[in-house]
């Protein structure tokens, strides 16, 4: 159902299943997927394409122009997936030339109100950015990664799958996968390991990050307890994951 006050350009593809409230925008290249709800006030700019059971609430703003002073019009992109709640007054923006053209945001993501995602990030699925949480540009966010309140991550930032970053947190470096970082100027505080617990890793796999953060995250680690490790990953993906995200950083990692 599309309310009569909703104004929906022609270019728009909307499935017949889409729900549209009062006063909703949808202008330019927008594409929207089956059983998504878009609630009242909403703007969504495209090029943006939106895919199957999401529920974009109130006052939200989808696919605006990034907010970069590089940016000339070009033809840029925001993709989202399925079965998002991307809440009131949180904002996604496209993507730059220069940062490969895409904002992507995954699957089974909840964006809590305020939070905003800037140009060519790229958000995993399962993912929480909980209420004013923010995002600077070009940020990855790995799966089941969750951002508390008012959390900001500064340009380029990797932020791994699993980890936990607490409220009102300034990140400016990477954070590990699977671990904890708090702090107006973010350290690593311990592993993640109760939210591992909750998505079923197994106590030998806890065991083996938590030593991983203690002896490579926290310290430095000499060139035989990195290569004791990647012995140890080879049977292990988890471990495998940690250890090639921190060789692969380039901004250094939070410790």
């Amino acid at each position: 159902m599309i309310h009569q006050t909703a104004v929906i350009s022609e270019e728009a593809r909307l499935h017949p299943s889409v729900e549209v409230g009062p006063f909703v925008v949808i202008e330019g290249d927008v594409e929207i997927g089956a059983n998504t709800r878009i609630d009242a006030h909403s703007i969504i700019r495209g090029p943006v394409r939106i895919g199957t059971d999401n529920h974009i609430f109130s006052h939200t703003v989808i696919g605006e122009i990034p907010q970069d002073l590089k940016f000339a019009g070009e033809n840029t992109m925001l993709e989202i997936g399925d079965r998002n709640r991307i809440r009131e007054f949180a904002t996604i923006h496209r993507g730059t030339a220069g940062g490969g053209g895409l904002t992507r945001v995954g699957n089974d993501t909840l964006i809590m109100a305020y939070a905003h995602i800037a140009h060519d990030c790229m958000v995993g699925n399962n993912v929480i950015l909980a209420n004013a949480a923010s995002l600077a540009g070009h940020v990855e966010v790995g799966e089941s990664a969750i951002l508390g309140g008012f959390a900001v991550a500064h340009q380029f930032c990797r932020i791994g799958a699993h980890s936990f970053v607490g409220g009102f947190s300034k990140l400016s470096k990477d954070v590990v996968p699977f671990v904890m970082a708090d702090g107006p100027r973010a350290r690593a505080i311990g592993l993640n390991k109760e939210g591992l617990k909750r998505r079923g890793f197994n106590a030998e796999t806890i065991s083996s990050l938590n030593r991983c953060f203690r002896q490579l995250v926290k310290r430095q680690g000499d060139e035989q307890t990195w290569r004791s490790f990647e012995r140890e990953a080879e049977h292990d993906s988890a471990l495998r994951l940690m250890l090639e995200f921190i060789q692969s950083s380039e901004r250094g990692i939070t410790r």
